[in-house]
């Protein structure tokens, strides 16, 4: 079996070992077990990153001894388990609000591991391999249910010479809290008044119309398993289940792939001062280049801990996923690297 799918075919397990290593402390929060085989750290959150933390948390602690469990619930189960002190650390590909950085009187780091792209995909068998091209306002369009055929005028318009069908356009969204849907709603935010006034941008929205469907592996299913569908996923789903990713019209007016190249322009502009604290959002980035659809991802680790042993153990991992090594696996998934100035500046503010 290919790597790719050796890893997707682990995400709804616990990365490493099971949770009956665990032993609550005296304050009911969780606790970094040691047992014969090492520590142990709990964590939860966001399925965008998972391939790439199945493999990083495996070949962690073949390294260290360290057992890293990880439960890939999506990104607004990450956040809300880390505001309750359930896990050691969550992860998530929207950033914590002002109001639940409050919720923990602002004793979080937010930590970007890599970059990632989200891809619009689709099932039009009738079309083969041929890839189509959207812009923001289009998708917009879709995803409010106000462009409602594959053949419609304005899909074809982007798509000349393309024999689009007249079928059924199937919307498929996230059912649960996620990330992926922050990204996504977040750049149809930035093109599309409309959509920023009616659905807006946030983990879990109203959406006007569509299937839904759990995790990035939840949408992908329902994409593949239904013809005339679209549907948005972390772009290695797509890849590794043989599904199209859309080019994407960018603020240059150039359609772009969602690739590792364009990934990384989409993050050149990103502004990070040296007092950051890495909530930054680079949809819809400047650059003919950028793919527009692209995003950091983070853990979610305390600034101040308690426990100094969990601490301490937190930031040695920090500090072995900034090396080269742990990026590159991050690049063979088909995640972007982290830019050398964020991995200084993540090197400076938090590793110990």
């Amino acid at each position: 079996m290919p790597d790719t799918a050796r890893y997707l075919a682990c995400l709804t397990l616990l990365v490493v070992g099971c949770g009956g290593d665990r032993q609550p402390s005296s304050d009911g929060k969780p606790a970094s077990a040691t047992r014969s085989g090492g520590p142990v750290l709990t964590g939860a959150g966001a399925t965008f990153p998972a391939p790439l933390y199945t493999k990083w948390f495996d070949a962690y602690a073949k390294e260290t001894g360290v057992r890293i469990n990880y439960q890939s619930i999506g990104s607004g189960g990450g956040i809300r388990q880390f505001i309750e002190g359930t896990v050691d650390f969550g992860a998530t590909d929207g950033p914590m609000t002002d109001e639940q950085i409050a919720a923990v009187k602002g004793n979080v780091l937010h930590v970007p591991t890599v970059l990632g792209a989200v891809s619009v995909t689709y099932n039009l068998p009738s079309l083969g391999k041929t890839e189509l091209n959207f812009d923001g306002g289009l998708l917009a369009e879709i995803f409010l249910g106000r462009v409602t055929h594959w053949n419609d005028g304005r899909v074809a318009a982007l798509n000349p010479g393309v024999a689009l069908p007249a079928d059924d356009i199937i919307v498929v969204h996230r059912s649960d809290g996620s990330g992926t849907t922050f990204i996504f709603t977040d750049f149809l935010s930035k093109v599309s008044p409309t959509w920023s006034r009616q659905v807006g941008r946030a983990t879990s929205v109203n959406w006007p119309i569509g299937l839904g469907g759990k995790g990035n592996e939840g949408v992908t299913q329902q994409v593949k398993q239904s013809p005339g569908s679209i549907g948005y996923v972390e772009l290695i789903y797509a890849i590794s289940n043989a599904l199209p990713s859309a080019k994407i019209r960018n603020p240059a007016g150039v359609l772009v792939q969602p690739t590792l190249k364009s990934v990384a322009a989409a993050a050149a502009g990103a502004d990070l001062p040296p007092d950051t604290d890495f909530r930054v959002s680079i949809t819809n980035a400047p650059g003919k280049d950028s793919y527009p659809i692209s995003s950091f991802t983070w853990l979610l680790i305390r600034k101040e801990d308690s426990d100094t042993a969990r601490a301490k153990t937190i930031h040695d991992f920090v500090g072995w996923m900034l090396e080269p090594p742990a990026q590159r696996m991050a690049a063979d998934l088909h995640y972007g690297p982290l830019p050398v100035p964020v991995i200084e500046l993540v090197s400076r503010k938090i590793v110990r």
